[in-house]
């Protein structure tokens, strides 16, 4: 087992900008399957699910358990993907290590547990991010472009959904959904006064804003 080699987001922290993001897809986007970011607080017992996904076939899933989290990415063009193996296996390493327990939230056939590139967790208590011991011949796990898509700023998340979603956005709003300030409905049309307040409300509530 190794440290996660690249530091990342404390799993509270992790938690709170996965939400914000879901919730600003949410009112950015009427239509789900169009939204980077999915959000689900009651997906299994004791169990939280998040996902980014670009649209294109790479994507995240992080599942946040009483045990700790996992996260499980896939860039599907990396070499380290199972469609560019010979023998179609996961890449050695990537799960061999993964506390059982953890490993357990991807067994979800939507998951796609099969479908990965890189692996990571945090188990409750532990102070680091790990990973498996992997000997990866230099090839590209697309971590870092995938773990990127995860904004702990909220400019960031500005930066990106201007241009994806072709729209000027207010950043101190913004901050108010990261910060995790309850959602208004002023708050929602100032965002996109578009957006049908009523059906968005439902989503943020089911997100648990």
């Amino acid at each position: 087992m190794s440290n996660w080699p690249t530091p990342f987001m404390e799993p509270a922290i992790l938690r709170q900008r996965l939400a914000a993001m879901s919730i600003l897809d949410a009112i950015l986007c009427s239509e789900d399957w169009l939204r980077r970011y999915q959000f689900n607080p009651q997906w299994d017992e004791g169990k939280v699910l998040a996902s980014v996904s670009n649209g294109s076939g790479d994507e995240i899933y992080v599942v946040f358990t009483p045990e700790g989290v996992i996260i499980k990415g896939f860039d599907h063009e990396s070499k380290m993907s199972p469609n560019a193996r010979d023998d179609g296996e996961v890449w050695p390493g990537i799960y061999e290590q993964t506390p059982p327990s953890l490993l357990s939230g991807l067994n979800d056939e939507a998951l796609c547990k099969e479908d990965v590139t890189f692996c990571l967790w945090r188990e409750s208590g532990d102070q680091k991010w790990r990973c498996g011991d992997i000997e990866s011949k230099g090839f590209d796990d697309g971590s870092n472009y995938l773990l990127g898509m995860i904004y702990e700023a909220p400019q960031d998340y500005v930066d990106w959904a201007e241009d994806y979603y072709e729209m000027e956005l207010p950043v101190d709003v913004v901050i108010q959904v990261y910060n995790g300030d309850p959602v208004s409905e002023e708050m929602i049309l100032t965002l996109n006064p578009e957006r049908d307040v009523r059906m968005a409300l439902e989503e943020i509530r089911e997100i648990g804003r």
